[in-house]
């Protein structure tokens, strides 16, 4: 059975015994408050009976007094402890014969002749001293006439009802199971199809329903991004490493024909491999960093001075390259965030402002908000290129890349590890005149504003 058979199915069953309940409590709620002002109404004039019998010293003919009170349709009868009946009187045929027990708490109803009789029964002492009592009785008819009207309109409403909850049911069902249904027949498609199929929305609405599909369609949108991105990751991993390949094939197949013989051509042979060999250990290795960096590992964060750990990596730098890097600004610095991760970033912008400018590169650390400032004398970026700098091997141009030894992922894992560590990345660049990573450090400016 589908889901929406058996929320249709559950949905109106539901209503229709929450309906049938109230009807019910309705319709008996009517009665008892129909019976219950019949007996008020019968007990004060039963009240004015006994109280003319307490007053009354000699009766003579005790039915006179008993006629004054007589209820219409109804009888009085005069009883002892024994039930023997002593006096009665009547305005209604047929009530010789009926003989309800005493009831001396609370009135009773009972069916006699298919008429509905009210009775109760009240002490009295008697001319003689005696305790008696005064059993009233009156014919219901007039309430069951009410009653079965009152039952015939329930009836009705309750058909009426019942239609309304039935289709209503139905149309709640498709209201509510549509977007659903949209999204199951989306899902198959897009499972058959192998595409990336979004849910036709007509109508923008603010509920829970309206949600789950834009919620679903912006699902599939990152699903089908992050899969064009994984497939042109493929294509250009795929790419990268055949060239190495190659050239290591190339000059593998070069050696063994003639590099024997030939001490230069061994020579350039061995370099090309090594050098290809070294290049392709750092591609695969910064995919995997890349890969890493996406299972967002937890960060350890420590209070550190970032002007001494420029500082550090400069030196570093300096030593490794024997080239020339300055750091402009005042310290201490503080700032809480993770170390490594910190040192691996600017390692990645220094590495890269090294290899794209043969002058002396420049860091400038400022406060309120820290921002720090890479700063190189290179050939430099155009303007159109700069948007695309840090998405995976994507060249500035064709060779820029060969003739620096880079893989074109490093700017692509130092955006990763920026967004891990709430940092800005800005790049200005003029063609000729050089490039300018900029860092801005957002969690330090929202702690400043706190603490302001």
């Amino acid at each position: 059975m589908k889901l929406k058979t058996k929320i249709h199915i559950f949905s109106t069953i539901l209503m229709l015994l929450i309906l049938v309940l109230m009807t019910i409590g309705i319709y008996f709620m009517y009665e008892k408050m129909a019976y219950d002002t019949e007996y008020k109404q019968l007990l004060d004039e039963s009240q004015e009976l006994v109280t003319s019998i307490s007053q009354t010293s000699n009766i003579n003919d005790p039915a006179t007094i008993l006629r004054a009170y007589i209820p219409s349709n109804g009888a009085i009868r005069i009883m002892d402890k024994n039930g023997k009946m002593i006096v009665t009187v009547q305005s209604m045929e047929g009530l010789e014969s009926y003989k309800p027990r005493l009831q001396l708490e609370d009135y009773q109803v009972e069916t006699y002749k298919e008429t509905a009789i009210l009775s109760f029964s009240v002490p009295v002492v008697w001319t003689d001293g005696s305790i008696v009592y005064v059993q009233m009785m009156q014919s219901m008819k007039s309430v069951a006439s009410t009653l079965s009207l009152l039952r015939l309109v329930l009836s009705g409403m309750f058909i009426l009802a019942a239609i309304f909850v039935v289709l209503s049911s139905m149309t709640l069902g498709e209201i509510v199971l549509k977007p659903i249904q949209r999204l199951t027949a989306t899902m198959k498609k897009s499972s058959q199809s192998g595409t990336f199929e979004k849910i036709d929305i007509r109508k923008q609405g603010k509920d829970e329903l309206s949600e789950m599909s834009q919620t679903f369609n912006d699902m599939m949108a990152q699903l089908e991004q992050n899969y064009r991105k994984q497939e042109q990751f493929v294509s250009n991993a795929s790419h990268e490493l055949k060239t190495p390949l190659t050239v290591i094939e190339s000059y593998a197949r070069l050696l063994k024909r003639r590099g024997f013989e030939h001490k230069e051509i061994a020579e350039e042979s061995v370099n090309a491999i090594l050098s290809e060999s070294v290049r392709m250990s750092e591609m695969i290795q910064q995919m995997l960093d890349l890969t890493k960096n996406k299972e967002r590992m937890p960060l350890q964060k420590e209070h550190i001075d970032i002007h001494h750990l420029l500082h550090q990596t400069l030196q570093q730098m300096h030593q490794t390259y024997n080239r020339n890097f300055y750091l402009h600004g005042e310290g201490p610095v503080f700032l809480t965030t993770d170390e490594q991760k910190m040192k691996q970033l600017f390692f990645i912008f220094l590495e890269n402002a090294r290899r794209y400018s043969s002058e002396d590169i420049h860091v400038y650390l400022s406060e309120n908000p820290i921002v720090v400032k890479i700063q190189d004398s290179g050939e430099g970026i155009a303007e159109a290129h700069i948007p695309h700098l840090f998405e995976r091997f994507y060249r500035v141009s064709q060779d820029r890349n060969r003739k620096t030894g880079g893989t074109g992922l490093g700017l692509a894992i130092a955006k990763e590890i920026a967004e891990q560590l709430n940092i800005d990345l800005t790049v200005e660049s003029t063609v000729g005149m050089g490039t300018t990573m900029i860092l801005t450090f957002k969690e330090q400016e929202e702690e400043q504003n706190v603490e302001i």
